[in-house]
């Protein structure tokens, strides 16, 4: 084992922060000033999965994510739809992937999240395009494997470092619901208690309490006494209550069960799901956007905040398999990403979820990404713009919806 392996935590996050390593370290006079940790407002928050494992890593599970085979990795077992850009990456951020050249005939490699010079690389990425912190995703299926609290750790370093904030988003797909409730708030109390998670100050707040994003508040999924249950637990215990950001379905307001119709309504923020959400302009697949008008107008009359959804694409044919390309959505070379921003502008909205940062198992990742992948199996790319593409519209969004630049429907900077 080497002194890498060795080495986890914070600590060495930190340390790593301090160091100047590679093209992930930004100067000084670079840095956008640290972001405000107490409000929502005035925010473009990202998703982050930090679920992508590989053989030899500082857990070693296996190919998580990247395979559908943990033991390993081939064109047949592909979880994933586009290659990451390693090209700065370090030595030892670089995991080989046996049997996949580049078209240089060069052995290509893929990252682990628990590798924590990664994810601070991540954050020097969002620190140096502008984009303001994470929504970490935290899975209750996966709470009990170590690689899920070592992530966090990660996470925690990055944005002390980086000066991003950071909010947990508790996906509940897959949870039994016998079992749901149960483990979503002894999880959250865990934390509060005994990592402190809300002591931190880059952990997000608003409105005075530390903010708690859950996402799976769909009606088909299980009855609206549990989806009460767990709106009554974070909006009125007094030791562990937070904000709480509900994930739920797009066609949120048109619910015909009257108790699912109210909870989504208590909800202090909600954030309907809108990715596959699609319209037809000039012939072409666009985001889903016309509902965001009368979409806040409710939220509103509820008392409740609008977080708009906001994705640059979609594809997971490797994921699903040939036939589900049907259902990809071209990016448009940014198009499809830059009208989103531009219709939360239009609205007035001064916030906005961007899903994803690294998701490239669906195609909606906004993070670097190769336009020379491995010529073993077919890959999604970003069409020959630049690697960092959709991290400078994310920025660019992010300078639009914060009111430092106008609004305008042509993308605002050259590739």
């Amino acid at each position: 084992m080497t002194q890498r392996h060795r080495l986890s935590g914070i600590g060495i996050v930190l340390a790593l922060a301090a160091l100047a390593h590679g093209s992930a370290t930004v100067s000084a006079a670079e840095n956008p000033a640290t972001i405000d940790a107490t409000t929502l407002h005035h925010k473009v928050l990202t998703g982050y999965q930090g679920w992508f494992r590989c053989p030899g890593d500082l857990v070693d599970r296996g190919w998580r994510h990247w395979s559908r085979d943990g033991r390993r990795i081939a064109p047949e077992t592909l979880t994933f739809e586009m290659w990451p850009d390693l090209t700065e990456y370090g030595p030892d951020e670089r995991y080989p992937a046996s049997g996949f050249t580049y078209p240089d005939g060069q052995p290509a490699q893929l990252f682990s999240s628990v590798n924590p010079k990664t994810v601070q690389r991540h954050f020097e990425w969002m620190r140096q395009y502008g984009i303001d912190g994470v929504f970490l995703q935290r899975f209750l299926g996966e709470l009990r494997n170590p690689a899920t609290d070592r992530v966090l750790e990660n996470v925690r370093a990055s944005t002390a470092a980086t000066g991003r904030v950071y909010a947990l988003c508790y996906d509940l797909s897959g949870a039994p619901k016998d079992k749901l409730y149960d483990t979503l708030v002894s999880d959250w109390k865990r934390l509060v208690d005994e990592k402190k998670v809300t002591a931190d100050q880059r952990y997000l707040h608003h409105g005075g309490k530390p903010v708690v994003f859950v996402w799976g508040f769909y009606s088909d999924r299980f009855g609206p006494a549990l989806a009460h249950q767990i709106i009554d637990f974070f909006k009125t215990d007094p030791k562990y209550g937070a904000t709480l950001i509900g994930g739920c379905q797009w066609p949120w307001r048109s619910e015909k069960d009257p108790e699912w119709a109210r909870a989504f309504r208590r909800l202090d923020v909600i954030s309907p799901w809108n990715i596959g959400n699609t319209m037809q302009v000039d012939g072409q697949k666009h985001a889903g956007t016309r509902q965001w008008k009368d979409d806040l107008a409710e939220a509103k009359r509820a008392g409740a905040g609008y977080l708009p959804v906001i994705y640059p694409g979609f594809g997971w044919t490797n994921l699903k398999g040939p036939a589900s390309a049907r259902s990809n959505i071209p990016r448009l070379g940014g198009e499809f990403f830059w009208r989103q921003f531009t219709a939360v502008a239009d609205l007035g909205i001064d916030m906005a979820y961007v899903a994803m940062f690294d998701e490239v198992d669906e195609g909606t990742a906004i993070f670097k990404v190769s336009n020379a992948p491995p010529t073993q199996a077919h890959f999604a790319t970003y069409d020959g713009l630049p690697s960092d593409w959709y991290l400078r519209l994310t920025g660019e969004g992010s300078k639009l919806i914060r009111g430092e630049t106008k609004n305008q429907a042509a993308i605002p900077i050259k590739p």
